[in-house]
């Protein structure tokens, strides 16, 4: 019964997840991680410059969640009732110290907060409780809060020391640009979908208790491996987020239909790392342990976290399948996209190293593009 009620969910999620990706442009690895961080039951940070859609992921993933979402920009004046929500006047006049929080963060399934290392102390002190304990403290009252998912964002990593405890609450990073000259026309054509919802918070849940359930043994001594090669190369991690890992490799698991963690999962390890220059070392040290993994659900998060063969070759695959099963007019803007994915496959695989999935996908591509 367990099984088949995961089975279900995983089902709804993904179809959920495919509905928020639709219409974005070179963006959909941001709400795969939203997905990925809400199973795992932690939290993301997003680098980049002002309008490169980071807050699209969060609202997006709520929208077909049909989860409650906070969002707010803070600053150096930002009050905490403002993200918490006002003292209740009527109990304070009997001596109680309470929050009206309706509407407020702590009332939220999935939140972002943008400039989230501009907050005050008293911010970031009731915050760091809320992300790592689930719990809302406001004088002698505390409150459990529902929150899944927070997604922090910013437009640097900060500098200053005394953020580094906070800032460490965010297990999942990653760094943003704007897009390349090459995708300008992709982006100004970009209609995002019209979202509803497809799948709930439970389903969410259900995801989450099986991810605690992951069999993680098969992935450890390869994990550990990976860890000491890091180390090697500089870059270390504090012990408390070398053991939280482990909820992102299992939720990746879990995502992928499996019980059982195996090598493919190893990815989100890198996501882990602390920073831009941390993650493309990372990507370099650990190139053999990465370049068979891959995710068949999360495929653009997995590739982006690898740059490797395999879930490259899962991804063009993905979009070989869409292609050649899609509904719409056959015209010569859907041929030149069938063009493109066959310079795209010969570009990233030789004959010696294409998959065979792959090839037999390429020559339909082939046999489809005939005259």
């Amino acid at each position: 019964m367990q099984r088949a009620e995961t089975a279900a969910s995983l089902k709804k999620v993904r179809e959920a997840l495919a509905a928020a990706r639709a219409g974005l442009v070179a963006r959909d690895v941001l709400v795969e991680l939203v997905l990925l961080a809400a199973v795992a039951q932690e939290h993301l940070l997003i680098i980049g410059p002002p309008g490169t859609a980071k807050s699209l992921a969060a609202r997006r993933a709520a929208q077909v969640f049909e989860a409650r979402c906070f969002e707010y920009l803070l600053g150096r004046f930002t009050e905490p009732s403002e993200i918490f929500g006002p003292v209740d006047l009527r109990k304070l006049r009997e001596g109680i110290v309470e929050t009206e929080v309706g509407g407020m963060l702590p009332e939220a399934d999935i939140a972002f907060l943008d400039e989230v290392f501009l907050g005050s102390s008293a911010i970031l002190n009731t915050l760091l409780a809320l992300l790592n304990e689930r719990t809302f403290r406001r004088g002698k009252s505390t409150l459990r809060v529902p929150l899944r998912v927070c997604v922090g964002a910013s437009n640097a990593l900060p500098t200053d020391e005394t953020l580094s405890a906070f800032a460490d609450r965010f297990l999942l990073r990653t760094f943003v640009e704007p897009l390349p000259d090459a995708l300008l026309e992709d982006l100004l054509g970009a209609t995002p979908t019209k979202l509803t919802p497809l799948a709930s918070l439970a389903d969410l849940d259900v995801l989450a208790r099986a991810s605690d359930a992951v069999d993680l043994t098969a992935v450890r001594p390869v994990y550990a491996q990976s860890i000491r090669l890091l180390r090697q190369a500089g870059v270390d991690l504090s012990d408390r987020r070398l053991v939280r890992v482990q909820r992102l490799i299992a939720a990746a698991t879990v995502l992928d239909g499996r019980t059982t963690a195996q090598a493919d999962d190893l990815w989100p390890l890198i996501f882990a790392l602390p920073s831009d220059e941390t993650q493309a070392l990372g990507r370099t040290v650990l190139k053999k342990q990465l370049d068979e993994s891959k995710s068949d659900t999360l495929g653009s998060a997995a590739l982006e976290a690898t740059r490797g063969r395999a879930a490259r070759a899962k991804l063009l695959e993905e979009r070989a399948a869409t292609l050649l099963t899609a509904d719409g007019p056959r015209d010569e803007g859907w041929r030149l996209q069938l063009e493109g994915l066959a310079r795209d496959i010969d570009a990233a695989f030789s004959a010696d190293t294409l998959p065979e999935s792959l090839r037999s996908r390429r020559e339909l591509v082939l046999q489809t593009l005939k005259p």
